[in-house]
């Protein structure tokens, strides 16, 4: 077994092929120098605690008795499918029986200050990450260009490390894609409140290096110098490698898998956020970057390149921290939703469900992440709910999940 990859979804994968019975060899090449790690905490823990959290995907005793042999620093530049070969950059050629490629994905750059360009950071790697560390430990003045899930966890991080913060977004309203307009300005409110200056509707022109080593951003609000930049413009699918070879690519990019996530050679699977897949309810393949994804992703190519039964799939999931809050997303949501709420979110508590005639598929919690899970049975059977008790306080919220359970097994 060759896994290209040294990430999130090439250790859980690993750790499944042993899982599942596999006793041959199992060779991962990483890009990186580091043992797999947990992406999350980057752009959270690792700026801002005291201590740098340990961020091993599988424990290193785990590790050990998986007998992984890691290639470390080692990058595959030519995969070919009818020798079931794989290139090394530096010349070696390592062969295979079946290969998954877990490369992940590239932080997207401006064109007007590549990666590597002073004081301007993208935050994808454990050394990105720490490289932002110790640039936020002069609480410097920084830009945070993008207002997705990741540019505001680094906004509210560097809110935390005394930073001043100004966020620019495109979009008139934060994270409008993914949250009910309840929840966006709730969130852009707390931001503000915090301390966050946001420029919303907000383009970037250019930006020019000024002496001292400060940066001015040119934009059509006007012009903004700071000591910092923060790069979180969305991710590309690392789908280079699988490309050259011929593996068939999704029209929006990422590596092309089927349900057991099998690419179009039938001895090459695909997992991460490298991927591309059709799922359920969507239109056509799509790409899902989260940590829950790559593990189920992960967990399924495992068992499917071994012969063995695959993981129901679940109800896609998400989560994230912003400052003081916790937000969880079950569900995919859409633009032709109806949203019920239960809780004031100035109350510090609650949860939205998005439906469509009744039937849940997109819930959003604030604070209520247990609230959430009791939900998860309601979105798997896909029954169309009433939705009057639901907006009470005052309603058991597990009874009520029970009750119309109960009310669409009758009608069964």
């Amino acid at each position: 077994m060759l896994i290209i990859g040294a990430g999130q979804a090439a250790a859980v994968a690993a750790q499944a092929l042993r899982e599942h019975g596999h006793r041959g060899r199992i060779t991962m090449l990483g890009r990186e120098r580091h043992r797999p790690y947990e992406r999350p905490p980057l752009s959270k823990a690792v700026l801002v605690a005291a201590e740098e959290p340990i961020l091993d995907v599988v424990a290193q005793e785990a590790w050990a008795l998986g007998d992984i042999d890691l290639r470390r620093s080692s990058e595959a530049s030519a995969l070919n499918l009818s020798r079931r070969q794989v290139r090394l950059a530096g010349g070696e050629v390592i062969g295979y029986d079946m290969c998954l490629i877990a490369t992940g994905g590239e932080a997207n750059t401006l064109a007007c200050a590549p990666a590597g360009t002073p004081h301007v950071h993208h935050v994808r790697t454990l050394d990105d990450a720490r490289r932002l560390r110790a640039a936020l430990q002069h609480r410097p003045q920084v830009a945070v260009l993008g207002g997705g899930f990741l540019g505001l966890e680094i906004a509210n991080a560097a809110l935390a490390a005394g930073a001043t913060v100004t966020v620019l977004e495109r979009a008139t309203s934060l994270l409008d894609r993914f949250l009910p307009p309840e929840a966006s300005a709730w969130l852009a409110s707390g931001l503000r409140q915090a301390g966050a200056r946001l420029m919303l509707g907000t383009s970037l022109g250019g930006l020019q290096s000024l002496p001292g080593g400060r940066i001015r951003l040119a934009t059509d609000a006007g012009d903004l110098a700071v000591d910092e930049v923060v790069v979180a413009i969305g991710l590309s699918p690392n789908d280079g490698l699988a490309r050259d070879a011929g593996l068939q690519i999704a029209a929006g990019g990422g590596i092309l898998v089927d349900a057991l996530c099998r690419t179009s050679d039938e001895r090459v699977f695909a997992c991460g956020d490298c991927t591309s897949q059709q799922r359920p309810g969507q239109a056509g393949p799509t790409r899902m970057e989260s940590w829950q994804n790559a593990n189920e992703q992960a967990r399924t190519a495992a068992a499917a390149m071994l012969g063995a039964p695959v993981p129901t799939p679940a109800v896609p999931w998400f989560w994230t921290d912003q400052g003081p809050h916790n937000i969880q997303v079950l569900g995919l949501p859409a633009p032709d939703l109806a949203y019920v709420r239960r809780g004031d979110p100035a109350g510090g508590k609650s949860l939205w469900i998005g439906h469509r005639d009744g039937v849940p598929l997109h819930g959003v919690a604030v604070n209520a992440g247990a609230d959430l899970r009791a939900l998860r049975p309601l979105f798997e059977q896909g029954q169309p709910l009433e939705f009057d008790d639901f907006r009470q306080d005052a309603t058991n919220l597990r009874a009520w999940v029970r009750q119309m359970r109960a009310g669409a097994a009758s009608t069964v």
